[in-house]
């Protein structure tokens, strides 16, 4: 009896030894300081490495959504921010997957922050690249933040324009009251034309 409980004490400590692994991978990619160093269009390799460390441990059988709980546990986001860029983060997985782009070519570039290409759908042979959810020519000061950015394929991401709609608008009070958005640029937006 002591045995058993002793292998599977060993094998939850190897479970939750894999994902601080996975983690202290991510949490440099979406360190709120570290990003804020980042020049025009920084963060988005970032993105394209979050999601390949995220596929590599759900390869290991570990839920993404604890790791990325994980790495926040070594970066400051205040609650909200930190649900916001969590859903974020999920949502690119969920993107990439249904793309077909974490095949082993997609994940190679992926580590390496580059686009993988679509495999999959309408935009089958595009390049995966990452889009501004509220556009950067409308607010720069958002660029670099992850809960803005979204895997979107190139044709479809070149095909959109800087109109500001009502995920923007949500999403944009999201932000503000999460601490991501300054007041300053949240007027911006909501001055913004439709």
């Amino acid at each position: 009896m002591k045995s058993r409980l002793l292998i599977l004490g060993l094998l939850l400590w190897s479970v939750l030894a894999q994902a601080a692994d996975y983690a202290s991978k991510i949490a440099p990619l979406i360190d709120q300081a570290k990003l804020s160093t980042l020049g025009k269009r920084g963060a988005n390799s970032r993105v394209q490495k979050y999601v390949y460390w995220l596929e590599m441990a759900r390869k290991e059988r570990q839920d993404p959504g604890k790791v990325i709980d994980e790495a926040f546990r070594s970066v400051v986001y205040s609650k909200a921010a930190t649900e916001l860029t969590k859903n974020a983060m999920l949502r690119n997985l969920d993107i990439a997957t249904k793309l077909g782009c974490l095949d082993a070519a997609g994940l190679e570039e992926m580590r390496r922050g580059k686009a993988p290409t679509v495999q999959r759908g309408p935009y089958r042979g595009d390049q995966l690249s990452v889009d501004h959810i509220i556009p950067r020519a409308v607010v720069p000061e958002l660029d670099c933040v992850i809960a803005n950015l979204e895997l979107m394929p190139l044709r479809m991401n070149e095909s959109k324009n800087a109109t500001v709609g009502a995920r923007q608008l949500d999403l944009a009070k999201k932000l503000y009251a999460a601490g991501l958005l300054s007041g300053r640029g949240l007027k911006v937006l909501l001055e913004s034309p439709k």
